[in-house]
């Protein structure tokens, strides 16, 4: 197994983007996932991805802007912060983005499987988490009760539907 703290597509990965926290300036290492802000200045930039901050307004304006993004990443700045989750949904639902969105921050075990429900497809652990746990809590659940980014059916419309 890699030695990564990232999951993409439910699989361990080498992450090959370097995350800054830098608000003011441009890293030295590349690709990067920098602020949001440093991202708009230097948008052209193929290298470089933006992280939304929980507190992000999303709306069409700045969807518009980043459908250009390589990735785009969503901070958790604490795990009982869950506005995270919201913004990858509406990444996906409403205005189908459909390339990688990645968790960043505190991203704790306990919150993978409805990461990946919301839309999340890749996730970089806290440091302190373990990489094996990780991916057994994503296999906890095998069945869903309730519709989401990734499973559009309700359990009982897919029975329902299985039945006829």
């Amino acid at each position: 197994m890699p030695d990564t703290s990232l999951i993409k597509l439910g699989q361990p990965e080498q992450d090959t983007w370097a995350l800054s926290r830098d608000e003011a300036s441009l890293p030295e290492t590349r690709p990067a996932i920098v602020p949001l802000g440093v991202w708009r200045e230097h948008r052209g930039d193929a290298s470089l991805a933006p992280w939304l901050p929980s507190d992000t307004q999303l709306d069409a304006p700045l969807y518009d802007a980043l459908r250009q993004a390589p990735l785009i990443a969503i901070d958790f700045p604490s795990f009982t912060d869950g506005r995270g989750y919201s913004l990858a949904r509406l990444l996906r639902e409403r205005y189908g983005y459909a390339g990688e969105v990645r968790a960043i921050g505190d991203v704790l075990i306990d919150q993978l499987f409805y990461m990946t429900r919301c839309g999340f497809d890749a996730l970089a652990l806290r440091n302190d988490q373990h990489l094996d746990d990780a991916l057994h809590a994503l296999g906890a659940f095998s069945v869903s009760y309730q519709p989401a980014v990734d499973v559009k059916e309700a359990l009982f419309e897919r029975r329902l539907r299985e039945a006829t």
